[in-house]
């Protein structure tokens, strides 16, 4: 059950030619796939590639009437993987994954695919995830395609650029022998925008002629001396052949005058900021017409020399806007112009920022600064432009910045992993404290606090591996490694569990089973407790981890009774027995069972239907308002509030409207011997006539007590 549906946007895949399509980039993505004659398409979700996903998931009926297979593969390595198809082939082939990380997971198989080439066109749609609003370590997909010579398209964002590339892609792709790498942004990604359409196009030469004429060529194979061919060839044939392509197709634009003392060479997803600093600047319109000569480069690698060439020649001076580092274009653009004797100065990282998000403002400034000193004429005499700096360096916002708290991220409102990392922090209580290795997820959070466990993160599914250096019996306190149940089928049984149980790793494992990818949008896994018409769910974590020989693992069907949690993590931190000790402890993510509840609740009060609701509160006359449940759960919904009472200093727990009655707080309150102030409320909605009839009759029963409570209290007159 992915985060959002598709299944009425997909509809617009079926435009024909002439055709406006108008929606997100994701569908365009998709259409422009189709309008290729793809035959084959795979992935793994992540930002911001998610929902190109589940759109492709969405568009199964769409897909199955072109005849293209489509796999939601178990991780990027095996996404990659899938393009071997097209390398005995002419079959055209596509993947999609997030970047970099997901290019690091699959750098193997893309080395072998790019070393031996392909026949078919076979391209890598990759979400680079740069920036501040990253999830991920800073690092970009540039660096991998110069490393294996694999083409990199960076778009400009404009919905008729993306589809017009993804086509020229993969015809620049079998030209060249080569797999295409094609970059979109975030911003990218969800951008809005329209195109004319072409007809989508069945492929030429499908997977079953593919099955029926098998076919072998042995220089496609990456053995020697094949392979040190490959290395020669990919110099002397496939790289020639790109740039002529990418030349004569002209993928690469110019805007603006064609003449001018200065111009501005940049990656195609860069041209939207790019315009709107020079529109600041009172250089361009909204509409990109720039005063400005543009070179925006498409194709990002490889350079095309002559273009290049061209362009800076005659000029004094070029910025090289390219985010991120290390500056490998400008780098090359020095390259190219020093080789030609074209002395046009290269400005870029020097009056850029080396590293960071190249927003519309970062970029302004560079190209403020750039024009000062290579082209005053063009700034006129309009008064500079504020520097932001100064604003946040001002007495007032430093202030501001110190009264208002940091929030960060954290476990959605009744998360079932807060009761497993609540109990952790009650077992350390009593044991001490523990190395706890994290993994990427959303378990993640669990190193923020309030709970402040995890000491490192290496990469998804790779928490229990990050232990191994703890494996080794000892009377020593034992490791924990954390993972979730994405991160067990993406890569954690092998090189987690499976080795830890080669090598009889003393520590504990956690395995976290909330029935979804939950992390990269709420996908369907092998474990996933619904249905799935499409993919086979219902597979056990626990038959796998079985099935590698662990022997010691015990289940915790249902992670909000904390006190459970807590004392089978305490048996597996003080068994005897030898061997990893695995934990797998589950409970539905509840994000994702808001979304399948709450439109079955609603339909259900609409519908006259009787409906209890629970609600959790807090009895302000019992609260302490030491507020340790806090600090043990740290759920979003548990806030505190001050009470009207003047012997009361202190303010007391609260719960708000967030509250999904999942009970955590209740049972963090049982299971650590905190205060009994909670209390467990049932609305109902259309009640029947004994529902009506039982409140009334405990209604009438409470004023009772109360009015004999009040007249047995003691009163003082004024004299």
């Amino acid at each position: 059950m992915a985060e959002r549906s598709f299944a009425r946007e997909v509809e617009h895949l079926r435009l024909g030619a002439g055709e406006e399509f108008r929606g997100e980039a994701i569908l365009a993505i998709t259409k422009g796939l189709l309008q290729s004659g793809v035959s084959y398409v795979g992935g793994y979700q992540g930002s911001p590639i998610s929902h190109l996903m589940d759109v492709l998931s969405d568009a199964k009926d769409v897909l199955g009437e072109l005849g293209v297979n489509f796999q939601s593969s178990a991780n990027e390595s095996t996404a990659a993987a899938m393009l071997s198809a097209s390398v005995m082939y002419p079959l055209r082939g596509a993947v999609a994954w997030k970047s970099t990380v997901g290019t690091n997971v699959a750098s193997d198989a893309l080395a072998n695919l790019a070393s031996g080439g392909v026949t078919g066109g076979a391209m890598v749609i990759v979400g680079e995830d740069y920036g501040e609003g990253s999830s991920i370590m800073q690092e970009r997909t540039h660096a991998f395609a110069m490393k294996s010579q694999m083409w990199l398209l960076d778009p400009r964002p404009d919905h008729a650029c993306i589809v017009d590339l993804i086509e020229k892609g993969f015809q620049l792709s079998e030209v060249s022998n080569t797999p295409v790498m094609l970059q979109v942004r975030v911003r990218t990604c969800h951008m809005h925008g329209s195109f004319i359409c072409k007809d989508n196009v069945k492929p030429a030469f499908t997977i079953d002629d593919a099955r029926n004429h098998p076919r072998r060529d042995l220089g496609r194979i990456v053995l020697p001396p094949a392979a040190y061919e490959h290395e020669h060839e990919k110099i002397k044939r496939r790289m020639p052949a790109a740039i002529d392509f990418v030349r004569d197709h002209k993928l690469n634009e110019f805007f603006g005058p064609e003449e001018g003392k200065v111009g501005i060479i940049l990656q195609g997803g860069m041209y939207n900021n790019v315009i709107r600093a020079l529109q600041y600047l009172g250089l361009s319109d909204a509409y990109g017409n720039t005063q400005i000569p543009l070179y925006v480069m498409n194709v990002t690698y490889p350079m095309i020399d002559t273009e290049v060439a061209a362009f800076a020649a005659g000029k004094d001076a070029v910025l090289m806007v390219e985010e991120g580092q290390p500056e490998y274009l400008e780098q090359a653009l020095n390259t190219v112009l020093r080789r030609r004797d074209i002395n046009a100065r290269v400005r870029g990282k020097d009056v850029l920022p080396m590293a960071g998000d190249y927003t519309a403002h970062v970029i302004m400034q560079g190209v403020q600064t750039f024009l000062e000193e290579n082209d005053p004429r063009l700034l006129g005499n309009r008064p500079p432009v504020p520097d932001a700096s100064a604003v946040l360096a001002d007495p007032k916002v430093e202030k501001l910045k110190s009264m208002v708290p940091s929030r960060p991220p954290g476990l959605c409102t009744g998360c079932p992993e807060r009761p497993i990392f609540a109990a952790m922090k009650l077992v350390n209580e009593d044991l001490g404290e523990h190395h706890v290795s994290a993994d990427i997820g959303c378990h993640l959070f669990s190193i923020l606090p309030p709970f402040n466990l995890g000491a490192t993160t290496m990469g998804f599914g790779l928490g229990p591996a990050s232990t191994s250096a703890f494996g080794a019996k000892s009377d020593a306190k034992r490791s924990i490694a954390v993972m979730g149940d994405g991160g067990f089928w993406h890569n954690g049984l092998t090189s987690g569990i499976g080795n830890a149980v080669y090598n009889k790793h003393d520590g504990v494992f956690l395995i976290v089973d909330n029935f979804y990818s939950s992390a990269t949008g709420g996908q369907d896994i092998l474990s996933s407790r619904a249905d799935n018409a499409n993919c086979s769910t219902n597979n056990p974590i626990i038959d796998a981890v079985k099935g590698v020989g662990a022997k010691w693992v015990r289940e915790v069907d249902r992670t909000y009774d904390v006190a459970k949690m807590r004392d089978t993590l305490h048996e597996a931190l003080t068994t005897t027995d030898e061997g990893p000790k695995i934990i797998i402890a589950s409970s539905e993510c509840m994000l994702n069972k808001q979304r399948r509840v709450k439109p079955q609740i609603a339909k259900r009060i609409k519908d006259g239907k009787r409906v209890v609701k629970e609600r959790f509160g807090v009895d302000e006359d019992v609260c302490t308002g030491d507020h340790a449940c806090i600090r043990l759960s740290g759920c979003p919904s548990l806030s505190v509030k001050q009470l009207d009472d003047p012997l009361r200093d202190d303010p007391v727990a609260a719960i708000d409207n967030s509250c999904v009655a999942c009970g955590n707080c209740g049972e963090v309150s049982e299971a650590a011997a905190l205060c009994p102030s909670f209390y467990r409320a049932e609305v109902i909605h259309n009640p029947t006539a004994w529902d009506r009839f039982k409140a009334k009759l405990s209604m009438g029963v409470i004023r009772k007590l109360q009015k004999r409570r009040l007249s047995s209290r003691l009163t003082l007159e004024a004299a």
